[in-house]
């Protein structure tokens, strides 16, 4: 995070973020297991977070010339989802879900990563949130329409877009402008209802209302893919839902039957919080858990000055280490380096063994 003290609404953002990556304790979410040690105040100018190296991310995987198959995208849905249900039990908004921003390792284990736009769920619905979040592609209606107020169901429509991205091998709205990526959604989706759009702005409805009616046509995404079986697109169609108070939530949708064998999949062979004895597998009774506490932001209200902020954080990296993390090392010029961030996702024939039959 090099020069992080520009503004006040920047240094507070930096600071929200670093709290997030230390507070963060999943293994579908990116955290901080380390931090360089800051200079002398004076000179303290820059933050340096260790996580977890990583070696790729979904986009470059789902632009790549290698097959994805149905396991691929069973295993990557469900991490995503399972990250996703943790950050909002936390009351976390990330509010920029997209490929680039979800991480993967060779063995296809996924981490939610970039937090620079995330910030804690808003209650009180007469206070206005800003529309300046979420990559176009993967941005809800109701931001596009111009909303002051929304949920962590932005973050659904963005799995729902990314989760088409996976079975289609491109993007689903693809759009040069916001008010097209907008025509893009209801040519798939129909012109929404007057309730649906109850918290857009005039413009957009008169935008909305002047053009055609249009039906829907959601059985066009069987033909994303082979891989668009009648449960994907059940799935896809509940994300993927114009009204955000009816749009499916991360934990409704980690009980859908279409994740039944990527959740078997993660925790028979991938996951940490399950672990095999001579006897057999012992599973976690938790496969999805929760936060025990909302992650609480109230330390913002009294940061008034960039001065108070970089003391304040300063202070805390120090804190920070003085826990029990371990420091550590990599070399970049090292062979092991080299050959880790060039190798590619798990090919279908290698991904971990389950004790089901899989296509």
């Amino acid at each position: 995070m090099p020069n992080v003290f520009q503004n006040l609404v920047s240094c507070k953002r930096v600071f929200r973020e670093l709290k997030m990556l230390c507070y963060f304790k999943h293994e579908n979410v990116l955290s901080a297991l380390d931090i360089l040690q800051p200079p002398h105040i004076d000179y303290f100018e820059e933050i340096y977070v260790v996580t977890e190296l990583m070696q790729s991310d979904l986009h470059k995987i789902i632009v790549s010339p290698q097959p994805l198959s149905s396991d691929h995208a069973k295993v990557f849905l469900y991490q995503i989802l399972r990250g996703l249900k943790y950050l909002h039990s936390a009351g976390i908004l990330h509010r920029d879900i997209k490929p680039g921003n979800l991480l993967v390792n060779s063995n296809c284990v996924l981490k939610i990563c970039d937090f620079g736009l995330a910030r804690v769920e808003e209650t009180d619905e007469s206070r206005h949130m800003t529309q300046e979040v979420v990559t176009q592609y993967y941005r809800a209606p109701e931001i596009l329409m111009g909303s002051r107020h929304y949920s962590n169901s932005i973050d659904i429509w963005s799995v729902g877009c990314i989760f088409a991205e996976i079975l289609g091998r491109r993007i689903l709205f693809q759009a040069q402008s916001p008010i097209q990526q907008l025509d893009l959604i209801t040519n798939l989706l129909g012109t929404p209802s007057m309730e649906a759009m109850s918290t857009a702005c005039e413009g957009a409805c008169a935008h909305i209302l002047r053009g055609p009616h249009k039906q829907p046509s959601l059985p066009v995404l069987y033909t994303l893919s082979s891989q668009a079986t009648h449960e994907a697109v059940h799935l896809l169609c509940r994300m993927l839902v114009f009204d955000p108070c009816k749009r499916i939530s991360a934990k409704d949708a980690l009980a859908h039957p279409y994740l039944d064998e990527g959740r078997l999949r993660y925790h028979t062979c991938m996951c940490k919080c399950c672990y095999s004895t001579s006897s057999g597998r012992v599973y976690t009774s938790h496969f999805e858990p929760l936060t025990n506490s909302k992650f609480d932001d109230g330390f913002e209200k009294n940061l008034s000055s960039i001065r108070q902020i970089k003391e304040t954080i300063h202070q805390f990296i120090l804190e920070q280490q003085k826990g029990s993390r371990v420091p550590l090392c990599i070399n970049p010029q090292s062979s092991a380096f080299k050959s880790f961030i060039s190798s590619t996702v798990a090919q279908p024939s290698e991904m971990p063994p389950s004790p089901l039959v899989w296509e």
